[in-house]
């Protein structure tokens, strides 16, 4: 196999961390979404965000990670609507009021967002490479 079309000879994976943020958001509300690497590879690549579509899996041509595969499994759940409006009813010195609960929501899938990079991980086994894969992730 050519090596430009052969994943294997991927080393490493730069990811930036708000596109890793995006993907593993959008994919936990439902929409397929992916990290896409494309060909020709080589030892260093740039992974980017991606809607997938169709039966893109088949193509040779790109290697499409699944942000879950990047971060730790303790990274924790995309907050759920009925969980923060269960903690703002459950506070005492607080009213509910629909405006307040989409002012907690917003602030913890904010919080969220803000603290998912820390779960990321440095190495990764990802389909279609043999090795694992250092993987570095990159600020805003």
């Amino acid at each position: 196999m050519n090596t430009m079309s052969d994943p294997t000879t991927i080393e490493t994976l730069v990811v930036k961390s708000d596109e890793l943020v995006t993907a593993l958001e959008a994919t936990r509300r439902g929409k397929p979404t992916v990290l896409r690497v494309t060909a020709p590879f080589s030892a260093r690549m740039r992974a980017r965000l991606h809607v997938t579509q169709g039966d893109e899996a088949r193509d040779s041509g790109q290697l499409l990670v699944q942000p879950g595969a990047l971060v730790t499994d303790d990274c924790p759940p995309l907050p759920h609507s009925d969980e923060t409006a269960a903690e703002l009813r459950s506070r005492a010195n607080e009213e509910y009021t629909p405006e307040r609960h989409r002012e907690v929501h917003e602030s913890a899938i904010e919080a969220w967002r803000s603290h998912v990079p820390e779960y990321a991980l440095s190495c990764a086994d990802l389909a279609a490479v043999d090795t694992p894969v250092e993987v570095t992730i990159l600020g805003e």
